[in-house]
């Protein structure tokens, strides 16, 4: 195979793996051939010639990892079945072809096809059918993120598989039920389930449900840092594929396996070549065996993966070599799930080389490639402990970090560098929040709105790009984009900010300052001439990570606070943030507050207030206490084109999105069913140009929940959105508001100005002076 396949003769430590093949051949890879490994030995004699010909080359070309063949072949058979009038081989072949378009990630069609199975296998009354698909759909949920789902089913599925003493059945389910557990980080129950598949993969003498069930347990093994138990299930799933007939299912498993492997090898420093070594062997017997087949799809992850070992030796060129023919085999495919990781490691390796160039070129192919599969790789990242930044959020970050130094001593192609590199973290930004969301109000808004190359004359936007060895800040004006380093890494900057985050909280000291000034000087220091010299006004900042956790109105310059300086806004992104101005003639408001103390929540007697001080300057209609229901919510959204919805009750923003919730008087609303109410309007075209959540809280630390908070005006719909990074005093928030919005009716002041004047009052105020009482208010997205 080339001297690139040769033994690595060095072994160094290892780079990570961002996002392996482990996630797919956990959860899809041969469901259904592991639990029936006799499916290729079927008989269809009493089936018509042609469908046992569909059904014999839909096996074929999914063993082969052709699953697009698969899914043709399957489909024609499942139509031949229905012609002829055959319910239990139809159903069977719906569960094959759910299998196929899982592999290729194509859930809803899985999930249509596993639903119209179980219709079938309902009517013919075969219960271990049913416990079958049962499995498949809880199988299929979970790789979709839909965990209550998924466990619905799965349970169902379990519960029939052991009553009818389907063993295989109920074997393949306790492995997808352990999958799901240590998704939820519950690795007791997790291990304890694969433990009872594997028994029962063993009795029924069914090595590749043993296999899995042994490597799924060596990688929860390895996240709860158990390294010897981790080798030695290693091992044991190696032994279990033994002498097994080459096949599509072993190349799979042995690069799951040595992905393992290399993980490993970076917990156990007292043996520094074992692991490695172990790793090449496994990714070099897998790309022999998928070569062999003619298995393309496996060929290009071995030879990709053997890449990232010869990557790991510094062995460049081999390395390259190798990554380039699996590039070539993913494109040969179509297989952009793959292709991406393989034009990332060409980026890094040539890289290495010292070819920026080149690199660039490779990670922007990279980018493209991942912008055309975002919401699949979301939707893939849902079913995995690993978040989606973690796993690709490198790759924009890297190809970020290399424009802008490639930007330098570049005078006539700087701006064009610069441009680019904020454009690329404008796309990285765009993915993160869609992948929180997991629906398409990020793409809605951004077909909805111009877009804006620059800002406003007056207004500066920061973007702060978080590096390991430093951060970088790009400030862009209405001449252009100003670049400025700072000699901080993402790690140390993340440490201050958990601090200040902390102290800043505890409105009964001083602790916090140091802290202020600290990020003062390291944020808007470096750049505060440039401020000065352009007359900037206003500050819009483009949070990344844990800069999103708190607010910048509390930094100081040792005299002053930063909202004493510059009105400020946040949000998610320029080419999020629909910027026309807004129309303040015929302003329609919506109320809606609690008061009482209900579902467990405290009361919030000053909320009265706030709703008189704001219904004093626009009138609007007021839903409280009793009034404040879900059904009314609905039905006002839906027949008035308010322009300014205020919720004055207890909020949540959560790491789930699906815990983050407005609370109602009769339950909590959430952010779904908030976007789903306000696009019931006929009015969508003109959207609610403010959206307020006057009593929000996200946790301290919880950068992904903050995440959620930074980007509900796009979740919502909204122009913008005001809302509190932590729930403060309830008397403060009623003056702050009512100042806010009464500061808000002259046509000449902005949003962002508004809010300045408002939390100005607060800090001038003897007893709320403190930060931690008018800070957590952020406007985020149109600051006009």
């Amino acid at each position: 195979m080339g001297e690139g396949m040769n033994r690595p003769s060095q072994f160094l430590p290892s780079r990570s793996s961002l996002m392996g093949l482990g996630i797919f051949f956990v959860c899809t890879g041969g469901w259904l051939l592991a639990v029936f490994p006799a499916l290729a030995a079927t008989n269809y004699s009493s089936v018509a010639r042609q469908s046992n010909q569909a059904m014999s080359q839909g096996l074929q070309s999914f063993q082969h990892g052709d699953f697009e063949q698969a899914v043709r072949a399957w489909a024609e058979a499942v139509r031949l079945y229905e012609a002829a009038g055959k319910p239990a081989e139809q159903s069977d072949g719906l569960d094959r072809l759910a299998e196929a378009y899982q592999a290729l990630g194509r859930h809803p069609e899985a999930l249509n096809s596993l639903q119209r199975a179980l219709k079938l296998a309902e009517q013919t009354g075969d219960q271990a059918r049913m416990a079958a698909i049962l499995g498949s759909l809880g199988n299929a949920y979970f790789l979709g993120g839909a965990i209550d789902q998924a466990k619905d089913y799965l349970d169902r599925g379990l519960a029939k598989a052991r009553k009818t003493g389907n063993t295989a059945v109920t074997a393949a389910i306790l492995n997808t039920q352990g999958t799901l557990w240590s998704a939820e980080q519950r690795y007791p129950e997790a291990q304890v389930a694969f433990g009872e598949s594997l028994h029962l993969a063993q009795q029924t003498g069914n090595h590749p449900l043993a296999t899995k069930a042994l490597s799924n347990e060596a990688r929860v093994s390895l996240q709860t840092g158990d390294s010897a138990k981790t080798g030695a299930l290693l091992e044991a799933a190696k032994a279990a594929l033994g002498n097994a007939t080459p096949s599509h299912f072993k190349a799979y498993a042995l690069v799951d396996l040595g992905q393992l492997a290399r993980r490993l090898h970076t917990r156990v420093p007292a043996s520094p070549t074992r692991w490695r070594l172990w790793a090449y062997q496994a990714f070099k017997e897998a790309a022999d065996i998928a070569e062999d087949l003619g298995d393309t799809r496996a060929t290009s992850y071995a030879l990709g993966y053997l890449g990232q070992i010869y990557e790991d030796e510094r062995r460049n060129a081999e390395a390259l070599d190798l990554t380039r023919r699996a590039a070539f085999a993913a494109q040969e495919i179509q297989a952009p799930e793959s292709l991406y990781l393989w034009q990332w490691q060409t980026g890094r390796l040539l890289k290495a080389q010292g070819d920026v160039a080149g690199a660039i070129a490779a990670y922007r192919q990279a980018v493209h490639t991942l912008q055309f599969i975002r919401q699949d790789l979301s939707l893939a990242f849902r079913s995995s402990p690993v978040a989606f930044r973690e796993a690709v959020g490198a790759v924009y970050l890297e190809l970020a970090d290399l424009l802008l130094q490639y930007s330098t001593g570049r005078p006539n192609q700087e701006q064009a560098y610069l441009h680019e590199a904020q454009e690329t973290v404008e796309l990285l930004k765009a993915a993160e929040l869609q992948d929180y969301f997991q629906d398409e109000c990020v793409s809605a808004l951004q077909a909805r709105i111009a877009r804006i190359d620059r800002p406003p004359s007056g207004t500066a936007v920061i973007y702060p790009i978080l590096l390991p060895d430093r951060t970088e800040l790009l400030l862009s004006l209405s001449g252009g984009i100003k670049r400025f380093a700072l000699p901080v890494g993402a790690e140390r900057l993340t440490q201050e900010v958990r601090l200040f985050r902390r102290l800043l909280e505890k409105r009964t000291t001083r602790e916090f300052l140091p802290h202020a000034q600290r990020l003062y000087q390291w944020l808007i220091g470096p750049m505060k001439a440039e401020l000065t010299r352009q007359q900037i006004h206003t500050l819009v900042m483009v949070p990344a990570g844990a800069l999103r956790t708190i607010p910048m109105a509390a930094l100081h310059d040792g005299k002053r606070f930063l909202i004493s300086l510059y009105a400020l806004a946040t949000t998610p992104g320029l080419t999020l943030t629909d910027l026309r101005p807004f129309k303040r003639e015929e302003v329609q408001v919506l109320l809606n507050g609690l008061t009482e103390p209900v579902q467990g929540f405290s009361a919030l007697p000053y909320v009265s207030v706030e709703l008189e001080a704001i219904q004093q300057f626009y009138g609007g209609k007021l839903l409280e206490n009793r009034e404040f229901l879900i059904p009314r919510v609905k039905k006002e959204l839906a027949q008035t084109p308010y322009s300014i919805v205020h919720f004055a009750s207890h909020g949540q923003f959560s790491a789930d999105p699906r815990k983050t919730f407005v609370l109602a008087f009769d339950r909590k609303l959430s952010m779904d069913r908030l976007e789903q109410f306000m696009g019931l309007s006929q009015f969508r075209d003109q959207p609610v140009e403010l959206l307020t959540l006057s009593a929000c809280q996200t946790a301290a630390g919880d950068d992904r929940a903050a995440l959620g908070l930074a980007g509900v005006a796009v979740k919502a719909g909204a122009r913008s959105a005001l809302a509190t990074l932590w729930l403060i005093n309830d008397q403060a928030t009623a003056l702050l508001i009512g100042d806010f919005y009464r500061q808000l009716k002259e046509p000449s002041v902005s949003k962002a100005r508004a809010l300045q004047r408002a939390q100005l009052t607060l800090l001038n105020d003897q007893r709320y002076w403190h930060p931690g009482y008018w800070s957590p208010f952020l406007l985020i997205g149109n600051w006009l």
